[in-house]
């Protein structure tokens, strides 16, 4: 077959099928204009979700004539002129109008401040009209009609109405929460509408309009630099998690992104601190010389590419851990929110159907007790510290494991003597009168069903969950043993020798020092092998095999050699939770009160090793509120 060159219009469509996806989509571009021309207010309008409708209203520099007429042209841009390495606008492709309006009916008008008019242009399914003069005022409204009309095999692939509307939604927050001195505005008939004020002086305010409330309360502020990389942003403690990663925000030079590198280093950071098949929140913008990142990836340019992506990683990995570990053992406050939520008085019908159904603790004014009932103290799970005896029936093993992580400086100031012997020192007397202003986790009062500890605070009472917590605490102490000491090997009888490709031998043997450390002893054997000649002890036996293919593959995708380091403390985790102190132990008061001071004295206190929350913390004004005394 001849070779024939295609018709303009023909060439924007295949264009547009990459830069223009759905609705969504020729939003964003518009919205990236308008903040490339300096807009401070933005307003979207939609209906039938952007299919029919979809006009982007800006008060941003404006066009001329001339500009209007060459800004619906392919490759014709403002933003750049001779190279890619100093990219620093959103938009600089040149495709977006023209793709637009390939596949749609776009109409374009725009003044400049200094114009007596508007000029307008409008654009049907790749045909251009000529440039008039138009009223208008400051500015740039650019409106889209029946998209995809012009190619209606894209269209039959369109979502419901509902689903687009949504994308569109999403893409107005990610920008949103990009630019927080703009004024942006989401309205139209196929939506309530939707507005963020602007706040340029506080960006965790506009974080809040987006996230909720409830995350300015429970974000960790980070702000750090390394190699003249620099990672700032908000990031939610642990426990205040979500069911996926729409929650997590990411910022290149002020570009949102969706990059898979930003993505699975937060993922990392957090580890254990997050239960399975929740996500946490986090709203992370990265600073770096444009020459040190690609954006020209994908017409999308939701996709970056860092010359050192490594750099980027372990710059996200450690500055968000080391943030964890700044604020302690701090919980999320959702969870007083839902005990609150647990103690209402409201909600329960009178009838003894609903009586039946009323979970255990709930108060129903409209409750009476059978006539034949009898409280007793004993029944009670509320015991008072006196009557729960010396610790009998202690396990001797879950004894060790306590003891053995209470430093020595906590037993001293709680009183508590020994490991084995059970003893107290003079002062133990005084453990249970412990003033609850001293601790910000407060002092003891009491253990209910042998698991949760209640303490009082000056302010309130914490409920902690006694085994949930001193996991926490042997896992820490596990990790501090792994990170201080060259950890235990096994030296094989015979070295187990791997095949590799070449390049990923070079790149793993770059990284032997570092796996050497974690007790993994690995050495070249020949340009396309290497010997594993010692393993970790932790990792008992082992396929010397397969974790040194996953090595090298983490090593080639991500330059860094964490893997190890994960499975070692994934088995320290593992290790500390049947090495805690279990539910269901009595615990005397000084014991109580010293695994309180370990928690605040360690970092990441506040969940589990499995992510759960390890105590939760209700406010004297809270409780007041249950009694209808505020």
């Amino acid at each position: 077959m001849p070779v024939r060159q295609l018709s303009e219009t023909l060439i924007n469509q295949i264009a547009a099928g990459e830069v223009i996806e759905r609705p969504a989509s020729a939003a964003k571009e518009l919205i990236e204009n308008a903040i490339d021309a300096g807009a401070t207010r933005i307003e979207i309008a939609t209906a039938g979700g952007g299919k029919s409708l979809m006009r982007i209203t800006d008060n941003g520099a404006g066009m001329d004539a001339a500009d209007l007429e060459l800004a619906v042209r392919r490759h014709c841009t403002s933003k750049i002129s001779a190279t890619l390495d100093d990219i620093r606008t959103l938009g600089f492709r040149g495709e977006a109008l023209p793709s637009i309006g390939s596949v749609a009916k776009l109409s374009i008008t725009s003044r400049q401040a200094h114009a007596d008019t508007g000029v307008e242009v409008s654009v049907q399914g790749g045909r251009v009209s000529a440039v008039k003069p138009a009223a208008a005022n400051r500015g740039t409204v650019v409106e889209v009609r029946d998209i995809f009309f012009a190619t209606p095999a894209r269209l039959k692939f369109l979502k419901t109405e509902r689903a687009e509307a949504g994308a569109i939604t999403e893409v107005v927050k990610r920008m949103a929460m990009a630019f927080p001195q703009v004024r942006f505005v989401l309205s139209g008939t196929d939506r309530s509408t939707l507005e963020f004020p602007a706040a340029p002086d506080d960006p965790l305010t506009r974080m809040a309009q987006i996230l909720g409330a409830e995350f300015k309360d429970n974000a960790i502020e980070i702000d750090t630099l390394r190699e003249d990389v620099g990672l700032s942003g908000y990031i939610g403690v642990p426990t205040f998690n979500r069911g996926n990663s729409a929650h997590q925000y990411a910022f290149v030079n002020g570009r949102p992104v969706q990059d898979k590198l930003i993505l699975s280093a937060i993922r990392g950071a957090y580890a254990e601190t997050i239960p399975a098949g929740r996500y946490p929140v986090a709203v992370l913008s990265i600073t770096l010389d444009p020459a040190l990142v690609d954006v020209n990836v994908h017409p999308a340019k939701s996709d970056v590419r860092f010359r050192d992506p490594g750099l980027v990683r372990g710059l996200i990995v450690g500055a968000v851990r080391q943030a964890l570990a700044r604020e302690g053992d701090r919980a999320a406050t959702t969870g007083a929110s839902g005990l609150m939520r647990a103690f209402r008085t409201d909600g329960f019908g009178t009838s003894p159907a609903s009586q039946a159904a009323q979970p255990s603790g709930y108060y129903n004014p409209a409750y009476r007790p059978p006539a034949n009932a009898a409280w007793s103290a004993a029944s009670s799970p509320f015991r008072p510290m006196e009557a729960m005896g010396n610790g009998s029936g202690m396990a001797e093993r879950s004894q060790a494991a306590f003891d053995s992580i209470l430093s020595p400086s906590a037993r001293t100031d709680m009183g508590y003597a020994g490991a084995s012997s059970g003893e107290l020192n003079t002062d133990a007397a005084q453990a249970a009168d412990l003033a609850p202003t001293q601790y910000r986790l407060g002092a003891a009062r009491a253990q209910l069903h042998e698991n949760y500890i209640v303490a009082q605070t000056e302010n309130g009472l914490v409920i902690v969950d006694q085994h949930a917590a001193h996991e926490r605490l042997v896992f820490e102490a596990m990790r501090k043993a792994l990170e201080k000491d060259r950890l235990p090997s096994q030296v094989l009888l015979i070295p187990d020798i791997v095949d590799l490709p070449e390049e990923d031998c070079d790149r793993l043997i770059a990284h032997a020092p570092q796996l050497e450390k974690l007790g993994l002893v690995i050495e070249r054997f020949g340009p396309g092998a290497v010997a594993v000649r010692e393993t970790p002890s932790l990792l008992g036996e082992v396929d010397a095999a397969r974790l040194v293919r996953d090595l090298a593959d983490e090593v080639g995708e991500w330059n860094t050699a964490d893997g190890l380091k994960s499975r070692l403390e994934h088995i320290a985790a593992t290790m500390a939770c049947h090495g805690s102190v279990r539910s269901g132990r009595r615990l005397r008061p000084e014991e109580m009160n010293a695994l309180l001071r370990e928690m605040e004295a360690t970092p990441g206190s506040g969940q589990c090793n499995h992510g759960r929350p390890t105590y939760i913390e209700l406010k004297l004004s809270d409780i007041e509120r249950l009694f209808g005394r505020s």
